[in-house]
């Protein structure tokens, strides 16, 4: 068997047909992975069956460092060679369609009614990935800004933001207090963006909540961007301002909650610069 370097052309051939998969996963569907590996293996270049379920594992990881789904059932292997994350970036650019169509492929059956999302802690120090992972994944994300891709997605984000909403008005409903679910508003669709949040909710209490909903298909260590006008606003009204990461949402949506200031959670990065002239 082959001990070479991989081809381009095997890691396109590779990837397109882990995408194959992978939409099929994503809608639910049933599909054949040994049956995928033995149409794949005749095209590729004397590769043995383990290796193509290893590559299928590199490709997982890439794909995480993307914050895009992954086949759950090919755990992220690490140290992949730089040419297949070109070649995943690759299929990606040529089907930029691809978060859309896979956001909208997934089950919805009992999203009008669907039930509080699980919401956990925020990631931290102590539950991060080995260093070597974690920094291949930072890199991938840095490169290709993720974060920006998942800004521009407004179907994602305003997916997000209606589930958020959804969540919102199931828990106060859950809590009794019915009466505040019925005076939730969704700002960002109903003003537009410039509040500096996107949902105004209410505790059980009946203090006010003022939600800015990121939502990314990726893993919860995807990066997001935040606008200067959210952070003004979360420094402004520390006490009522939160923000609500969406995570995994092509598949089972999780969340966690920041609250100000953000830098006690997150490394802010500037991304962008005003230039005004002397």
């Amino acid at each position: 068997m082959s001990s070479q370097a991989w081809t381009d052309a095997e890691n396109d051939l590779i990837v397109a047909d882990y995408f194959a998969m992978l939409a099929e996963d994503v809608a639910g569907h049933p599909y054949n992975k040994a049956e995928h590996r033995r149409q794949l293996l005749p095209h590729l270049n004397d590769r043995s069956d383990g290796s193509v379920e290893f590559k299928h594992q590199n490709i997982s990881a890439v794909l995480k460092g993307l914050g895009e789904a992954w086949i759950t059932g090919y755990k992220p292997a690490f140290n992949f060679q730089a040419s297949l994350i070109d070649a995943v970036a690759r299929w990606l650019a040529m089907r930029p369609d691809w978060a859309y169509r896979s956001l909208s492929s997934r089950p919805m059956e009992g999203m009008a009614e669907a039930a509080q999302l699980w919401v956990g802690p925020a990631p931290t120090l102590t539950n991060q990935p080995p260093p070597d992972e974690l920094e291949q994944m930072l890199h991938i994300a840095k490169k290709f800004d993720v974060a920006a891709r998942d800004k521009r997605n407004r179907a994602l984000g305003k997916a997000g933001e209606e589930r958020v909403l959804k969540h919102e008005r199931n828990t106060l409903t859950a809590a009794g207090r019915e009466d505040l679910a019925q005076q939730i508003r969704w700002v960002s669709e109903e003003e537009g963006d410039g509040a500096g949040y996107d949902i105004a909710s209410f505790n059980a209490d009946g203090r006010q909540r003022l939600i800015e909903v990121k939502t990314t298909n990726g893993w919860e260590r995807t990066p997001f961007h935040v606008s200067r006008n959210e952070l003004a606003v979360a420094d402004e009204r520390r006490e009522e301002w939160c923000l609500f990461r969406l995570w995994n949402f092509a598949r089972t949506p999780k969340a966690f909650e920041l609250r100000p200031p953000l830098d006690a959670h997150v490394s802010l990065t500037a991304t962008s610069f005003q230039a005004s002239f002397h």
